[in-house]
């Protein structure tokens, strides 16, 4: 009988020699390449190098060594083909059923700070990739292994049954599809950013299962949570949980919603978010006072929100969040007093980001039926608006502090979207209306009284003078808007008439 063969070639060598001494166990001759080889030997494994294989040696600093013929036909032959079989031994080819096989870093390679180009093409795996897929077409006969979890299953079934299974055979050629097409999806948007290509003939993404969620927006729906690879580090996907229950579909959704309005502040700040939206932002001198100000700005709303906020969490802070029902708080990181305060509460999720991390902007990928929307982050601050004011009255010092609180968190409201404002805190949100009025007057119902002498934000243009209208009747004093409606006049005399001080930004902030 001929003795089988296994081929090991792996970059990362986690567990590679109890596997390697188990395959011997099961009867299997090794084949291997390069420093796998080497680790091998060093731990005093018998093993054959690929050269003596092929016949051949390894070239071009080792960018060829596998691509060849007593490889290939050896991965590729079934044995239950006759003609198969006289090709092998009229070429002398033996037959390998068994390959363990990963690949270049190609992923940690661009990680790194600096890399360049050449580092970076020099770390795609092709030799790899190429075993890989040709061991799991031929999954039948071979067995491919990818990832090194499943080390202890294969040697098992080896041990107990003398062959791995048909069905864990298919699953591991499965994996190594989803495996070589992740890999290659990196490479792909790494080549795609490197050529400036913005918008490619076709779009492969890939993303890591992060956790497996109990259910999607609502019980009936099964849901999933994915990371990016290389993705940005100031985000609920690299978020560390220290305490509470595991989160939901619905938590990552508002957490990833607070901590985008967040990362709008230098200064001490904290957002509160129900269904996507903020409901309260306040900011302070310290996290305790911004806090204080977002649960004022809507003391009914924040219950059962998601908090986030950019500073550590001290105990004085954690003393104000433990009086209320919340679902999650994230920050930058929480004192050991204020860890102690809140961990008391046994269901509340805590989570800590790094702030001063990756906050690389992203393109924003949505799901529609039977397709993709691509587009840019909308990064676009009060900084680098085309600022005018219209009216005859500009806003006060005072004024333009509010204006700028209320632009920053506009863009972060469902459309269409009001927030009025002072130059501290939210007074009042309207979010998701049909129409706009009808979001401005939920925010000054909600603001009340406080719309006194208050800012209004919106995220886009008036198309008719009602808003100003309404504004006016609160005691709004100044507005920002894009402008760029064909009756922008109306709004602007309407303003005049009252002696509101209105701007325009020349951008505006749609969010659907």
């Amino acid at each position: 009988m001929m003795t089988k063969r296994a081929l090991l070639s792996v970059s990362d060598k986690t567990g590679i020699i109890e596997f390697a001494k188990g395959l011997k166990e099961a009867g299997f001759e090794l084949i291997s390449t390069g420093g796998t080889k080497k680790a091998l030997q060093e731990n005093g494994i018998e093993v054959t190098g690929i050269s003596e294989v092929t016949g051949f040696p390894e070239i071009l600093d080792g960018r060829v060594k596998t691509l060849h013929p007593n490889v290939h036909g050896g991965l590729l032959a079934r044995p239950n083909d006759a003609s198969h079989k006289a090709q092998l031994e009229e070429n002398q080819i033996q037959p390998i059923s068994l390959v363990c096989v990963n690949l270049y870093p190609f992923q940690q390679t661009i990680a790194k700070e600096n890399v360049t180009a050449e580092d970076a093409i020099e770390n795609i795996d092709i030799g790899g990739p190429t075993m890989l897929r040709s061991a799991a077409k031929n999954h039948e006969f071979v067995t491919v292994v990818v990832d090194h979890a499943d080390y202890d299953t294969v040697l098992t079934q080896f041990k107990d049954e003398g062959d791995v299974s048909f069905s864990f055979k298919r699953k591991l050629a499965a994996k190594v599809f989803r495996h070589t097409a992740a890999y290659d999806a990196v490479i792909s948007e790494y080549m795609t950013e490197l050529a400036e290509e913005e918008n490619p003939e076709s779009l492969t993404v890939t993303y890591n299962l992060k956790q497996s969620l109990r259910y999607g927006e609502n019980p009936h729906q099964k849901a999933a949570f994915y990371s990016k690879p290389s993705g940005a580090s100031f985000s609920v996907a690299h978020a560390q949980q220290l305490h509470g229950k595991e989160l939901s579909y619905n938590n990552i959704n508002d957490a990833d919603a607070a901590l985008q309005i967040v990362k709008e502040f230098s200064e001490p700040a904290a957002v509160a978010v129900k269904h996507m939206n903020p409901c309260g932002v306040g900011t302070g001198s310290s996290i305790s006072e911004a806090f204080a100000k977002a649960y004022e700005a809507d003391p009914t709303s924040i219950f059962g929100g998601i908090i986030a906020l950019n500073r550590e969490v001290d105990k004085e802070t954690a003393e104000k969040l433990r009086e209320i029902f919340l679902e999650i708080i994230i920050a930058p990181s929480f004192s050991e007093e204020a860890f102690g305060v809140l961990t008391g509460k046994k269901n509340i999720r805590l989570l800590t980001v790094s702030f001063e991390g990756d906050n690389n902007l992203e393109k924003k990928i949505s799901s529609v039926q039977g397709g993709l929307l691509v587009q840019d982050s909308d990064a676009y601050g009060f900084e680098e608006a085309e600022i005018t004011v219209p009216t005859k009255r500009e806003p006060t010092e005072k004024e333009w502090e509010a204006l700028k609180l209320g632009w920053k968190i506009v863009k972060h409201v469902k459309s269409n979207a009001i927030v009025v404002c002072d130059d501290k805190m939210t007074l009042g949100v309207g979010a998701g209306q049909m129409n706009r009025v009808g979001s401005a007057k939920i925010a000054l119902e909600q603001a009340g009284e406080k719309a006194k002498g208050s800012a209004m934000a919106s995220d886009a243009f008036f198309p008719m003078d009602d808003t100003v209208e309404a504004a006016h009747k609160a005691g709004v004093t100044a507005i920002i808007q894009p402008g760029g409606s064909v009756r922008d006049e109306d709004s602007i005399k309407k303003a005049d008439d009252y002696g509101i001080a209105m701007v325009f930004t020349g951008v505006r902030h749609f969010k659907h």
